[in-house]
């Protein structure tokens, strides 16, 4: 599904990424953790198609990100630190403007499945600036999986929840990954990542550290090595 090959990125002289190799198989949801700075987002954008790599290459279902990144967004569901809803539009009006935008089929019946599986049906028509941050998170999933794409891409999405609105977030996202989408999800909840991830990424230094499936490994290890490379970072 996703190949990365010796992904390198620098802002100037800064180099934040430094050789990554990983490849993620259809299916895998990858919890990738790492210290504050250690990458992960600069990683995600990159496979999401919003930055483009100093060296090296990503390609997503065989297609190169550089060379066909217009395509592969129509495969891409991104939930990142904005939301990239109108606060003063609706829930409804949200999901409908982003269903013409991808050309989506039968729009309204996926919208209501979608609300509901969100837990947001009977506040469809309500402005989203009177939602709540766990609300319009869940809000955001739903946008992001509108088009009904095989990569769902999510940045840290409990920024900013309480533990009540976490806990939901948690459920949605167990139901989501159950449909076998293939999901990378960046975070620094050791705990969430482990809950939720078939499969734990640690990166450090701009480099990938750590990487095993979660059913090979019990929790006492992945939190050393943990605790190991975020130290060290």
């Amino acid at each position: 599904m996703i190949q990365i090959r010796n992904l390198i990125k620098a802002f100037g002289s800064r180099v934040v990424l430094r050789g990554v190799d990983l490849t993620i198989n259809e299916g895998d949801f990858v919890a990738l953790m790492g210290a504050n700075g250690a990458g992960k987002t600069t990683l995600l954008h990159i496979v999401a198609t919003l930055s483009k790599p100093t060296g090296g290459s990503v390609a997503i279902s065989g297609y190169n990100t550089a060379d066909s990144a217009t395509e592969l967004r129509r495969f891409i569901g991104l939930v990142s630190h904005k939301t990239l809803l109108y606060d003063d539009l609706t829930a409804d009006q949200n999901l409908h403007f982003y269903a013409r935008l991808y050309d989506v089929p039968h729009s309204s019946a996926r919208i209501e499945l979608l609300l509901k599986q969100v837990g947001l049906w009977g506040r469809q028509n309500d402005p989203v600036r009177t939602y709540s941050r766990g609300m319009q998170q869940r809000l955001a999933i739903a946008r992001a999986m509108l088009h009904n794409p095989p990569l769902l891409l999510l940045d840290e999405p409990d920024t900013g929840l309480d533990q009540h609105a976490a806990d939901r977030l948690n459920e949605l996202l167990t139901a989501v990954g159950a449909d076998q989408r293939t999901i990378l999800m960046t975070t620094h909840n050791l705990e969430r990542g482990l809950s939720l991830g078939n499969r734990v990424v640690i990166l450090a230094k701009g480099k990938i550290a750590y990487d095993v499936q979660r059913q090979e490994v019990g929790i006492a290890e992945v939190r050393e090595r943990y605790f190991q490379f975020v130290t060290a970072n």
